[in-house]
């Protein structure tokens, strides 16, 4: 019974230091995802805003541009995921890597060649794993992403949306992020960044009464769409990093808080396990001590006679 008391009380130990680590990577997150909250409020308008202009620039003029003009055949695709570099965060990156994967299956259905680029170490570490050719990858700053880290993900992608297909560019960009909706849900989603559809932002400004401006181009309209290529993409992926990152805070504070939950209900079995072991070490010594005294009575009356 001793034997199965220590052990007991070790679990506990044990168990108790685990939720002390839990319990602080919860307060952690939870101060994480306020600031990471801030910065997606933030850079939204300014994302919006700039689809809304490339969108009338696009209307408004006949310019054939890789922003708003769609191949006829489209041959390759290229699809950027963004992922994290840490784990502890539920399923976070498995919902990602497998809406990248039904993204892929699905333009590689339709006959296009996907590119695939890759953001976070954890969606990094899945395609390697898996031996799949990843096109460029980055990785480090996926807990606190800056507008430079945009920056160096869009240039690449950037240049292969300028380029030919048969030179070895890409037709269409498709990006893979989680959308904060709240503390309590992030959904995995798939948009395709280039080229623009037009119609689409048209259709979801008329319900709220919501006009394109109309502009007039100096020098040209391309010259206009040439300069605002670059920006809209950095945007849009600074945006998309911001989300995914409050979306991993999120369910990193969610996880946490889970496993502290249940490393305190662990602790209260084991605590009654503990005091069940205790409570049976105490009556067999009190059954050993009457039952030794019970003999040592016996002896001494049979002595007597």
């Amino acid at each position: 019974m001793g034997a199965q008391l220590r052990v007991y009380k070790r679990r506990i130990r044990s168990v108790s230091a685990t939720k002390k680590i839990t319990k602080a990577m919860e307060m952690i997150a939870a101060s994480r995802v306020v600031k990471a909250q801030r910065k997606v409020a933030a850079s939204t308008p300014y994302a919006q805003e700039l689809t809304r202009a490339v969108t009338a620039v696009g209307t408004g003029s006949n310019t054939k541009h890789p922003l708003t003009t769609e191949a006829e055949n489209p041959a390759r695709a290229a699809v950027l995921l963004l992922s994290s570099d840490r784990g502890l965060a539920g399923a976070f990156n498995s919902n990602a890597i497998k809406a990248a994967e039904q993204l892929t299956e699905r333009l590689e259905r339709e006959g296009k060649q996907v590119d695939t680029y890759i953001v976070g170490r954890r969606g990094v570490a899945h395609y390697n794993f898996r031996e799949r050719k990843v096109t460029e990858s980055w990785t480090g700053f996926t807990d606190e992403p800056s507008y430079a880290d945009a920056k160096k993900v869009a240039a690449p992608l950037i240049e292969a949306i300028e380029k030919d297909s048969a030179d070895g560019g890409v037709d269409e960009l498709h990006i893979v992020y989680t959308e904060f909706v709240s503390m309590m849900t992030q959904t995995a989603l798939d948009a395709r960044l280039l080229p623009l559809r037009l119609e689409e932002v048209a259709e979801e400004a008329k319900p709220k009464g919501e006009l394109l401006p109309l502009y007039d181009f100096e020098p040209s309209a391309e010259d206009v769409l040439d300069a605002l290529l670059p920006r809209y993409v950095e945007s849009r992926i600074y945006n998309a990093l911001l989300q995914s990152a409050a979306s991993k805070h999120a369910a990193t504070r969610r996880a946490m808080k889970s496993a502290t939950d249940n490393a305190g209900e662990l602790i209260e079995s084991l605590t009654r396990l503990a005091n069940q072991a205790r409570q049976a070490e105490i009556t067999q010594e009190i059954s050993e001590i009457v039952g030794g005294a019970s003999a040592l009575a016996d002896a001494t009356a049979g002595s007597d006679k």
